[in-house]
């Protein structure tokens, strides 16, 4: 939290408004005594809200409260005659709480209290000797980090005063130059400023939160291991949840020590962190084993054990889609769980969907259960992409048709034969998918392309 900047009085107001005073905001300086104290950083508590949508702040932290309470901490409160008369913006008179030592006022200080004035010639609990002469204001914001908080001194005793503004009280205010108007006003100030400063900070902080969310997201994409190999690699990833970087749908592809290349895409049934999560630890898990040598039905029914162990309960299963292709790039082995089939588009041929006739379940639906391996021939010179089923499942105008494979499949043969390749087809296949269903997905889509030049 910003530390306020001192000043010499504690309300130059009381001299006449002699003196001008920066505005809170940062703006121009302001000689009215009623706009420094009506007028601070209103600004701020919006952004708050729109950055933290479906969240109840904290009380002492919500909207400008209309009628106020005072929790007053003084060893003679009954010294105080300004206090009794205090009246808030709307004239109401403001409640006003009474406690003799700290050990009191943590008793009395409630979610309804919404500023603390504080006797800084009060000792702290168990330190009456302490030489620091802002323990008991420490205490104080120890103890109550969300209210506002005014520090009372003398007259003799400004220093003290600004110095209770640096460790993070709102103001100070000098005892014998007070009366019951202006002690309302700097109450209503010091509110003002403690939800504008909060409000920056937890800004400040959801900012610095998404920016690790993304690095961390974007640190759980995969990096393609395709050293060596003659095949051009493309992918495409466009999360359902939003402002998310991630989603449960997951693709990787690996070239292992014989030359063959592995590729591998998956959809985690929901949309939310857990499920992007799984997603993660899913094809890591495919990574590591495939790596390790499994493949077919030995890897998918390991990765079913995976999954079993990681899902946070027993209703989510995941789709999946695994391809290994030959040293020579000429033929490839696919197996298919509960997942779309692959397109497969050759030079002189249209674009087709491989096999789906040996396609086993989702992972996670059926103990025990067997995925079959086909032999697919691709040939000299192809392009294969595989995607999860957000690329199919969104809508097509206003009829509530879906787009489905074969909508697919009339799309991207028409974007090949204008000449779309790589990078280029799967953003444009993306797009058009998105303009189709009128507006954004709220499926997660992943889709990866491999090419080999014959």
């Amino acid at each position: 939290m910003p530390a306020p900047v001192p000043r010499q009085r504690a309300i130059p107001a009381a001299e006449g408004g002699q003196a001008p005073t920066a505005a809170p905001n940062g703006g121009p300086a302001q000689d009215s005594p009623e706009a420094r104290v009506t007028a601070p950083r209103a600004a701020a508590p919006s952004e708050h809200t729109a950055a933290r949508p479906g969240t109840v702040p904290d009380r002492a932290e919500t909207a400008a409260p209309t009628h106020l309470t005072l929790l007053l901490i003084e060893d003679d409160p009954g010294g105080s005659p300004i206090v009794p008369g205090l009246l808030d913006q709307s004239g109401k008179p403001v409640r006003v709480r009474t406690a003799r030592n700290l050990t009191e006022a943590e008793r009395l200080l409630t979610d309804d209290v919404h500023c603390i004035l504080l006797d800084l010639a009060l000792p702290a609990p168990g330190r009456a000797d302490d030489a620091d002469e802002l323990a008991v204001l420490k205490h104080v914001l120890e103890l109550a980090p969300r209210h506002a908080v005014l520090a009372l001194t003398g007259a003799d005793d400004t220093e003290r005063g600004a110095e209770a503004v640096r460790v993070g009280a709102q103001d100070y205010l000098v005892r014998d130059e007070l009366d019951g108007r202006l002690l309302s006003r700097a109450i209503r100030y010091a509110v003002e400023r403690k939800r504008s400063d909060s409000a920056e900070r937890r800004l400040a902080e959801g900012r610095v939160r998404a920016q690790e969310n993304r690095r961390l997201e974007r640190g759980l994409l995969p990096t393609p291991l395709l050293d060596g190999s003659p095949l051009r690699f493309a992918a495409r990833y466009r999360p359902g949840r939003s402002r998310a970087l991630l989603g449960g749908d997951f693709y990787d592809v690996v070239r292992t020590p014989d030359g063959t290349v592995h590729a591998m895409i998956g959809d985690v049934c929901g949309h939310g962190p857990d499920e992007a999560a799984l997603g993660v630890e899913l094809r890591i898990a495919w990574r590591a084993l495939t790596l390790a040598g499994l493949c077919g039905d030995q890897l998918l029914g390991t990765l079913q054990q995976v999954l079993e162990h990681e899902r946070p309960d027993d209703e989510i299963f995941a789709t999946l889609c695994t391809v290994d292709i030959a040293p020579d790039g000429r033929r490839a082995g696919l197996c298919l769980a509960g997942h779309p089939s692959p397109l497969l588009a050759r030079p002189g041929h249209p674009a087709r969907l491989l096999p789906y006739d040996n396609n086993g379940p989702a992972l996670g639906l059926l103990p025990g259960a067997r995925w079959p391996r086909m032999q697919v021939e691709l040939g000299a010179e192809w392009s294969l992409m595989l995607y999860t089923d957000g690329l199919i499942e969104g809508k097509v105008g206003d009829t509530g048709e879906r787009l489905g494979q074969d909508g697919m499949v009339e799309m991207i043969r028409r974007q090949l034969s204008e000449g779309l390749r790589g990078e280029e087809l799967l953003r444009t296949a993306v797009n058009e998918v998105r303009d189709l269903n009128g507006g954004e997905l709220t499926d997660d889509v992943a889709v990866l392309l491999l090419d080999r030049a014959g």
